[in-house]
């Protein structure tokens, strides 16, 4: 009889260390995976607008040259890690610029024309943001864009000089922009921060360079386009 009670009592023994090493080892894989699972956020999607400031890379930078504009579009935030996400956006965009010189001799005179350009495109940024801390990032990535219409805005000023006598014609005008001499497609690359000031509103920074140049007759590096932005998003 003793013989049974005591394997009773090592059997009970034995599967109750058993319940407890598998009980250990859930919890302990539990604590170890559930952190991962909720490091990663959610896909979500959005809706962004703010203003646009731009001008050409063949102008000097300053007030004088900087064409107001606009952006808004929507975006799709898709978090990678908790630190890294994609995200990529479809936005119209407006870029252009003030104070476009051009100064042609004619006979016993010249004639300079003064301009504001007015350029709108279908941009698809593609921005790889990092976040160092909860709320704020920084970005950077590739910009996409197609031009659709732009219109050319401003004065034409003639001056002569006829028998020592100075004559001074000036003409206001207004033009939609050849598209014909307009390169389609626009290609930039962007770098920007944001902060999240709640869970569903942020704002953000962003300059973005173009690379291609806009004239197909004239050469890139004196022909592309510059634009800073500065908007607010919200998250759905």
């Amino acid at each position: 009889m003793k013989k049974l009670f005591l394997g009773l009592a090592l059997t009970a023994g034995t599967l109750a260390f058993a319940q407890e090493t598998t009980e250990a080892t859930t919890v302990k894989t539990a604590k170890t995976t559930s952190p991962l699972k909720s490091d990663v956020q959610p896909i979500r999607f959005g809706i962004k607008a703010g203003g646009n400031s731009a001008y050409f890379s063949q102008q000097e930078f300053g007030i004088n040259s900087q064409k107001l504009g606009f952006h808004a579009g929507a975006f799709v935030n898709i978090p990678i890690s908790k630190q890294f996400s994609l995200q990529p956006e479809v936005l119209y965009n407006q870029m252009g610029a003030r104070d476009v010189i051009a100064s042609n001799p004619i006979k016993d005179g010249n004639v300079k024309v003064q301009d504001k350009v007015t350029m709108n495109y279908i941009s698809v940024p593609l921005m790889l943001q990092m976040r160092p801390m909860d709320r704020f990032y920084v970005e950077a990535g590739p910009e996409f864009s197609y031009f659709i219409n732009g219109k050319s805005k401003g004065e034409m000023t003639t001056t002569t000089t006829v028998g020592g006598v100075t004559t001074t014609k000036t003409e206001s005008h207004s033009e939609d922009l050849d598209k014909d001499r307009i390169n389609k497609f626009n290609f930039g690359l962007g770098l920007g921060l944001g902060y999240d000031i709640t869970n569903n509103i942020g704002i953000s920074a962003r300059y973005v360079n173009s690379l291609t140049k806009i004239d197909k007759s004239r050469p890139a590096a004196e022909n592309n386009n510059r634009v800073f932005q500065l908007g607010l998003n919200y998250k759905f």
